[in-house]
């Protein structure tokens, strides 16, 4: 699915090719709702790269917020899980493998809501997400922005709500005990 959210991206180097065609080509955005403390919200900072050391469960399913904080994920990674257990589709459920990396590329707050964007990268561009801000990015953050406004006050998905969604969902991403490594990029382990 094409995302018509973002600009052509015209590159003089190859390897920026490669990684803007590799992470930003058929991008889509899942959402996960979770309830955190404050001081654990605080810990997440826009530019910082993130591991999620575990599966990540999120849905394409999107309505009002069912906690304090939703993480919007753009991604090209993410694999289907109705495709293998179809009654799975009422939670919109999409997996995303372990040990995936993000950068977190927004931290937004509207009243008492907080909506973290986070981008799905390779961990091979690592170095490459570091040091950039580029106008994809810039066009991601304004979408979500625009996209949280308007559903913050939206119903919400009966099924985002059930205990089995919110069991699955309550963590937050690529948070563990907190440690950094000495490279500077966040290691959350």
């Amino acid at each position: 699915m094409k995302n018509k959210y973002l600009s052509t991206f015209k590159s003089i180097n190859l390897d920026s090719d490669i990684i803007h065609k590799e992470t930003f080509e058929d991008l889509a955005f899942f959402y996960r709702d979770t309830s955190l403390k404050e001081e654990l919200i605080l810990k997440y900072k826009s530019g910082l790269i993130i591991n999620e050391l575990g599966f990540c469960d999120m849905s394409y399913k999107t309505g009002g917020l069912t906690g304090n904080l939703r993480f919007l994920i753009a991604s090209n990674n993410g694999k289907d899980l109705s495709l293998i257990d179809p009654e799975l589709s009422k939670f919109g459920f999409i997996l995303l493998q372990s040990d995936s990396f993000f950068k977190i590329l927004d931290v937004y707050r509207l009243e008492d809501k907080t909506q973290i964007v986070l981008l799905n990268i390779s961990e091979s561009f690592i170095d490459y997400f570091r040091n950039s801000n580029s106008v994809d990015e810039e066009n991601i953050i304004s979408w979500a922005r625009k996209d949280f406004n308007e559903k913050i006050s939206s119903p919400i998905v009966e099924a985002l709500v059930s205990e089995y969604w919110k069991e699955r969902t309550e963590k937050p991403v690529g948070m563990y005990p907190f440690s950094m490594d000495p490279s500077g990029k966040i290691n959350f382990i």
